[in-house]
Order: structure tokens, then sequence, then C-alpha cells
């Protein structure tokens, strides 16, 4: 997954606000950290753009991605700045820290990647065993709502001057698995495109799902909120943001 992909993320990325994103973590560290983090993992890191973001802020930054041509991208934009993230290849499902950290983050919906519920417990487990005591957990999650009103059997597409692409998306209501087909055509000069094929799957987690989940390895909810608010999500969030403590 994302050999080829991994390259064009960022051109593709372009509207998310990386520094807003942040702002909204450091707010939620406001409301629920017992004392200011400085130790934070980002897991699922991906190109490391909202990892560089906290550590310009002051974090010491530890990034941690499945795959090396990502981790590869988030390098080389880190290569001429003074911040320095620590980025490690692991699966999330199966990492490995030689210590705590204060905090953990993971954003983008990552967590809607894992499609088997013991692959949650997994990374959840993980998660309690190296949060600080009190320290937060922090991530997101693509709701049931937008996989079932937005993302269904949905066609996108787009055409930019350097990359277009086609976004076909099937939805198994059954199994609440979202594939995604994505074709990229990429150019590399001035007459010549190159095509990359892309599928993806997520999968859309009810609320109880997460709930039970933290549940189960110990860790505790702090609370829901509708995206980069602090208001808690209702039934038309498309994204939803949820804090949780060891």
């Amino acid at each position: 997954m994302y050999s080829d992909f991994a390259y064009v993320y960022d051109r593709l990325t372009q509207d998310v606000d990386y520094s807003k994103m942040a702002d909204y973590i450091e707010l939620l560290f406001s409301e629920y950290a017992i004392d200011k983090p400085k130790l934070l993992l980002d897991l699922a890191c991906g190109t490391g753009s909202l990892t560089l973001e906290l550590a310009r802020r002051g974090y010491d930054m530890i990034g941690i991605d499945s795959s090396a041509d990502m981790l590869n991208c988030a390098l080389e934009k880190s290569a001429d700045l003074e911040v320095s993230p620590l980025w490690v290849c692991q699966d999330m499902r199966s990492f490995e820290l030689y210590g705590t950290v204060d905090a953990i983050v993971c954003t983008l919906d990552s967590i809607n990647y894992l499609t088997d519920f013991d692959d949650l417990l997994s990374v959840f487990r993980l998660v309690k065993n190296y949060l600080n005591p009190r320290g937060l957990f922090i991530f997101d999650i693509n709701t049931p709502y937008k996989f079932e009103n937005i993302l269904r059997d949905n066609f996108f597409c787009e055409v930019r001057e350097d990359i277009a692409y086609i976004w076909q998306n099937s939805y198994d209501p059954a199994a609440k698995i979202c594939t995604f087909d994505l074709t990229f055509f990429v150019r590399e000069t001035d007459d010549l495109y190159r095509r990359l094929d892309e599928v993806q799957q997520q999968k859309a987690w009810s609320y109880e799902e997460i709930k039970a989940a933290l549940a189960d390895v110990g860790l505790r909810l702090v609370n829901m909120h509708d995206q980069y608010t602090l208001e808690p999500p209702d039934e038309k969030s498309e994204r939803c943001f949820f804090i949780a403590t060891a």
C-alpha cells in the first residue's frame, strides 16, 4: 500500500490545513491534559505534515507509519528544518517504543483503515501500554453518517495542472466496509502522464464499537467532539474526534 501513492499524497491533500489541525489538538490539550504534553507520538503519520507542524511548536515528536515511502517523504520534508522528529517504520497494530509518551494522536481517519475489531483492540492496547499515566489519546474517525450518505457508492474526480484523479467508491452495508478504487494521472513531462492505481478500504466504525474497544483495553473515554469544535457530534457529523486517557 502507498508504494507509488506516497509520492503524490501531499499534492492530493493540499487542502488539509495542518496548522488548523495542530491548533485544535493544542486546544484539546488545554481542555483535557493535566499537564502540557511534551513528548508526542503521531500514529500513522503519513508524510509527516502534522508531525512537523507540532514539532515546530516545540513538541518532541515521534512519527510512526507502516509505509517506508511515506516516511521517506517525511524525511525529505524535515531534512532542511531545525526540528527533527524520530521517524519509525512500523505497523500501528504492532508498534513498539523504547518508553512511554505524554500523548498520542492519530488523525485523518487512520483508525477507519482498521477493518477488523481485533486489530482495533490491538492498536488501542498498545496505545494504553505506551501512554504515561493520565496521558491523552486523541484520534478521529470518518463517521457512519459520512460513509452512508457521502462516500457510499459515490464518484469523485478532479483535474489539476499536474495531477488528475478518478475516485470510485463501493459500500457494503452489511460489513460496513467502503472500498475506494483510485486512479491517478501524474504529470511527469509536458507530454507524459504516469498512471497510478490504488485500492483502499475503510470500516464505518460506530461510536458504540469505538467505546467498547476503548473500555476493553482499559482506556477511559473523556469526550467526543464534532470536527474542530468542542461541541458533541450530531447525527450529521462527518468526522468525530475522540479524547481518551490511560
